[in-house]
């Protein structure tokens, strides 16, 4: 049975009117899932505050980040939030394709060079699908003034730590992406959130908001002394 905008409104309202637990389980209900519960806990953070721009889900591999990433992408598309683009590698499209339809019974399509000019046969912006688009990091970018034109209500990336440098002005494809998908909540999931460098972790939380740590040198004022404090203890051992 189709619904009215009305009707699709209303739902809306009464699912903001419970709690990120009361609405979780009814996502559950229709899934085919064996959770642990850091899973459920972390979709749960996730889910709490209507008002966040996005979480970095950062466990390590093999503990499940895309299982938290479907049940929050299922939650959203419950409350009728359903312009959802996930950009993975381009090996970890068809798999993720696999998870969302074996596991929470979602559907999806893969846009890539092929798909996108048959949808462009028919309708202006391809991205605009009834269902969750899967792309790859390149073909977002070569395609971001598509992706821009769309208020997306979710954007999932998986090994997100691609986009880590997203404040060096010359890391172009991040950096496109980022405004491509302008204040939409956003996903990141990675299991290497910081390898080199404390700035790492700045250029992953300034991609889903910029001002929250405020510009580069304001955040290398304020902890640079970390480094300095960790280097301080090397030589003390030494």
């Amino acid at each position: 049975m189709d619904i009215t905008n009305f009707h699709a409104a209303y739902y809306s309202h009464l699912l903001t009117q419970t709690n990120a637990e009361n609405m979780l389980i009814a996502t559950l209900q229709d899934s085919k899932l064996d959770l642990n519960p850091h899973q459920v806990e972390a979709a749960l953070f996730a889910l709490r505050s209507p008002f966040s721009r996005g979480i970095i889900e950062a466990d390590e591999v093999g503990l499940g980040k895309t299982i938290v990433a479907g049940l929050i992408i299922a939650q959203k598309w419950a409350e009728m939030k359903q312009r959802i683009l996930i950009i993975v590698p381009a090996n970890l499209r068809r798999q993720w394709q696999t998870e969302l339809e074996e596991k929470f019974y979602l559907e999806s399509v893969i846009m890539d060079g092929e798909t996108f000019a048959d949808f462009e046969k028919i309708q202006e912006n391809p991205f605009l699908q009834n269902c969750i688009i899967i792309t790859s990091y390149n073909f977002a970018y070569s395609k971001a003034e598509y992706i821009k034109e769309i208020d997306w209500d979710i954007a999932v990336l998986d090994e997100a730590h691609k986009m880590r440098n997203v404040y060096k002005k010359d890391n172009v494809m991040a950096r496109s992406i980022r405004s491509s998908l302008k204040d939409c909540f956003k996903l990141l999931l990675t299991a290497t959130p910081l390898q080199n460098s404390l700035l790492e972790l700045f250029g992953l939380i300034s991609f889903i908001d910029n001002y929250i740590f405020g510009n580069i040198d304001s955040f290398k004022a304020q902890f640079s002394f970390l480094r300095d404090e960790k280097q301080k203890e090397f030589s003390d051992l030494g």
